[in-house]
């Protein structure tokens, strides 16, 4: 059964880790690339990713102008949203942006030194910021 608005912005508001799905080019000769990240989204709002500026995600992304999500768990029922849209943004990171997604995933007590490591040791970031246009939802109860 398909989740209602509410529902399924509810759902993806969540700290879930994402499928990140962007085409791989024209070509025919590649799939999309799909990749696990972790996102950040408040209900009505835009989603937005971390990623390094110059990695082959964001070139995708970059090239595409759009890419999905997409979300879900088993317990304690299957259930699922995707969502596409375009890009609207691509701004530089900020350290603090980095703590809040940070802190969206890990142990309160984690989060100073991951956010020490990661702003040292991964290079350049971007957030970009993706506008939901297109949603699939679904939950299939228990199996």
């Amino acid at each position: 059964m398909a989740l209602s608005p509410d529902e399924r912005e509810q759902f993806l508001a969540e700290p879930h880790i994402a499928a990140l799905a962007v085409s791989a080019g024209e070509k025919g000769d590649r799939a999309p690339l799909t990749v696990p990240i972790w996102y950040q989204y408040a209900p009505g709002g835009d989603v937005w990713i971390m990623t390094v500026r110059d990695s082959r995600k964001a070139a995708l992304i970059a090239a595409a102008g759009r890419f999905s999500l997409m979300v879900d768990r088993v317990e304690p029922t299957i259930r699922y949203v995707s969502v596409e849209g375009p890009v609207v943004s691509t701004v530089p990171a900020t350290r603090e942006l980095l703590t809040e997604i940070a802190a969206r995933y890990l142990p309160a007590d984690k989060v100073e030194g991951y956010v020490d490591f990661a702003w040292k040791n991964h290079g350049e970031q971007v957030v970009i910021h993706l506008r939901p246009e297109r949603w699939l939802s679904s939950d299939l109860g228990q199996v």
